[in-house]
């Protein structure tokens, strides 16, 4: 009887944790569904809610901790004390590398992986310190004015599906390109998240209220949808983010054709959908839709409809939704299993020691590594648009003025959504470290519209200089995220006009008649018209927000050490006048697929301080290759780039980007370049049938180093 007693209270004193292994949701031999299922089995309807908005709180009685599902890493991870600071996104865009994007993403990944395992040690877990990335901004850059178009991977659906799969990859931890074999990692490294679901692209001054209406069937299938469908079905992408916006006066985040019948229906979407912040308020509220009359109603719109996680507060109603016969507990399983699910994807519920990401270390953080691979990432986004022959600059032997508004500015550099780098080498910082006879001239602001110039005192600005580098363009400050800026030529994040302030138009002008040689360094997210540039400067470089390495970068450029290869991944009008209203989704007359305009710099355009000659392409058997020469004197990158057209469809685009690579070719060395062409590369819209598929017939395949006509080489090829 005594032994009785003994075993009873040994077994009473065990570890809740050696009792709790007892339960389905802990035996980690089970599926991530099954152990879903029964845990959300064992919650109060109460709890169930609770853990249905973007702060999860912790719930003790059944081992749950706290989860945090609002983190960021656009380029790098962000809000989040130290971290690398890579390039801003549109920037790796001109990268045209997304092997290079996936490994800054596998970085991104590692740090963001560290600082998790360090909040959880240190009993510190708080927003932006969690596993769940709302990363990569997908949505189509079709408007220079749009101030978050510096967080995509710019105008063109394939660009940016190749880019975004790379970052999901990178974040979620899976190889660069899988094979198709079952996964290596029991676990998930984090969940990604495709943003924002759909048709979303500005204006920041009224996303809480606008309305898409009357879109194309074609645009919406053949430039808003590709990339995200592409992310779902061959990324296996964790999570969906739907946006703030109206399409068809159903918001996105209750639009039922959207989450249900698209996403989930025929996409397959096994994941998640959250709200993007405060949209399921905008169902509601004064400032929003007027779409729903309670707070109630809108949470029970979103969730029926397939908003899995709400990232605000609105989703403490569904208890009253439920209790008025708005939502059924079902619903409220169905989603709450999503998110659990998910959650042991990532080995959230386990003991760390099965999960091999929580071993990274805090060392890896912003470590030396990490910051090389940033400088190279902001080397390769380097964007030469002209050059007369004047870069690249000598070290030596020349008098040397830097002045303008982002030479010195380090936070300029970080884009937007950054992290904060252990340090930043400004522009400026760069040039100095090249040529130490340079001089900075301050003083010289010049950012806003409404800033004046004395033309007059510009050449004793500059004395005797024999090149003067100025350093321009606009700031994270004026474009971006539903910014409180109200000023000439900006509006709440987006900009009215693309032109430079005019001071820095006036400042180049009075340079030249100076004498001066003059090099514009323009510093932007976005495309800038630089009409009167590109006639008073002498070379121009697009240096984007080049992250913590961008002076690096830049001054490597400038002085030769390294070879621009950098290629736009939106056009560069020529003017504000060449853009149509804004606020029209329709894609005529927008981006370089339908604008028949001249514009300033065409969509994959960038030079290079030496010459490429592509050949006559040849595509057999699904592969189409072509030969690359180097005929300059200088090593270099070249981004090979195939477009397709269907002839026969004249009110489909152009030309649409299919295929690219780049690569690298000695001085007169040549390369053989193979692009893999499958027969979905032909797959466009069909007018007849309404859908996107692959008509037989004969279709025209450009390939050279810009989308204008003139660099591009065609042949014409017959697909069954």
């Amino acid at each position: 009887m005594q032994t009785k007693k003994l075993i009873a209270l040994l077994i009473a004193a065990m570890p809740m944790s050696v009792c709790a292994q007892l339960l389905p949701y802990q035996d980690t031999n089970l599926t991530p569904a099954e152990r879903a299922e029964d845990l959300c089995s064992r919650l109060t309807v109460e709890e169930k809610i609770s853990l249905m908005m973007n702060n999860s709180p912790a719930i003790p009685r059944l081992g749950i901790p706290q989860f945090e599902w609002w983190n960021e890493a656009l380029h790098g991870v962000a809000r989040n004390g130290t971290a690398t600071v890579f390039p801003v996104t549109i920037g790796m865009a001109a990268s045209w590398n997304d092997e290079l994007v996936y490994k800054v993403f596998t970085a991104t990944s590692d740090e963001a992986r560290a600082k998790n395992a360090e909040a959880k040690r240190t009993n510190t877990m708080e927003q932006y310190r969690g596993l769940s990335f709302w990363t990569p901004n997908i949505n189509i850059f079709r408007d220079p004015r749009w101030g978050r178009g510096q967080e995509t991977y710019g105008e063109d659906p394939y660009l940016t599906s190749r880019m975004g799969l790379a970052v999901v990859r990178g974040l979620q931890g899976d190889d660069y390109a899988p094979d198709g074999n079952k996964p290596k990692h029991k676990y998930m490294k984090l969940l990604a998240c495709a943003k924002h679901f759909a048709v979303h692209s500005g204006p920041e001054w009224s996303r809480h209220r606008f309305n898409v209406e009357d879109l194309p069937a074609r645009d919406l299938w053949e430039t808003y949808l590709p990339a995200f469908k592409s992310l779902v079905v061959d990324g296996d992408v964790k999570e969906v983010m739907c946006a703030y916006q109206r399409i068809d006066g159903e918001p996105c985040c209750g639009n039922t054709r959207y989450l249900q019948q698209i996403l989930r229906g025929e996409w397959g979407f096994k994941g998640l959908v959250t709200s993007d912040c405060g949209a399921v308020s905008d169902f509601w509220q004064s400032w929003g839709h007027g779409f729903s009359k309670t707070q109630s109603d809108a949470s029970a719109r979103a969730l029926v409809t397939g908003t899995d996680l709400e990232c605000g507060s609105d989703y403490r109603s569904l208890g009253e939704a439920l209790k008025q016969g708005k939502v059924s507990e079902k619903d409220i399983d169905t989603s709450l299993k999503r998110l659990l699910k998910a959650r042991f994807e990532l080995g959230d519920f386990d003991d760390d020691a099965l999960v091999e990401w929580t071993r990274l270390p805090m060392s890896i953080v912003a470590c030396k590594e990490h910051r090389q691979l940033a400088a190279e990432m902001a080397r390769q986004t380097m964007t030469l648009l002209s050059n007369d022959g004047i870069l690249p600059l000598k070290k030596s032997g020349m008098k040397i003025a830097v002045l303008g508004p982002n030479a010195n500015d380090s936070t300029m550099l970080w884009g937007n959504y950054n992290g904060f780098p252990l340090s930043t080498v400004t522009i400026w910082q760069g040039i100095k470290a090249k040529a130490p006879s340079a001089r900075l001239i301050e003083g010289c602001e010049y950012l806003h519209n409404n800033d004046k110039v004395n033309a007059g005192n510009v050449a004793g600005l500059v004395g005797d200089a024999d090149v003067v580098i100025f350093v321009g363009g606009i700031s994270p400050r004026l474009e971006g995220e539903e910014l409180p800026v109200e000023e000439p030529g900006f509006k709440g994040g987006d900009r009215l006009t693309i032109e430079l302030p005019a001071a820095q138009s006036e400042l180049v002008k009075a340079l030249k008649d100076a004498g001066k040689k003059v090099v514009f360094v323009n510093c932007s997210g976005s495309a800038v018209a630089l009409t009167a540039e590109h006639g008073n400067a002498n070379a121009i470089l697009q240096a984007w927000y080049g992250g913590e390495q961008a002076g690096t970068a830049v001054a490597d450029v400038l002085f030769g050490d390294y070879n621009p290869g950098g290629k736009l991944p939106v056009t560069f009008y020529a003017s504000t006048s060449q853009l149509l209203d804004y606020e029209d989704y329709r894609m005529t007359e927008r981006t370089y697929r339908y604008f028949t305009g001249k514009p300033l710099y065409p969509f994959g355009y960038g030079l290079s301080y030496t010459t490429f000659s592509i050949g006559k392409p040849k595509y057999k058997n699904g592969t189409l290759t072509v030969k690359v020469k180097n005929t300059g004197e200088r090593d270099g990158e070249e981004v090979v780039q195939v477009y397709v057209r269907n002839p026969k469809d004249t009110a489909g685009p152009q030309k649409t980007l299919r295929g690219f690579k780049r690569v690298a070719v000695k001085a007169g060395d040549t390369e053989t370049v193979s692009i893999d062409l499958p027969r979905s590369t032909f797959e466009l819209w069909d007018g007849e049938t309404n859908t996107m598929r692959v008509v037989p017939g004969k279709y025209q395949l450009m390939v050279g180093n810009s989308s204008a006509d003139e660099d591009l080489r065609e042949i014409s090829v017959k697909v069954e």
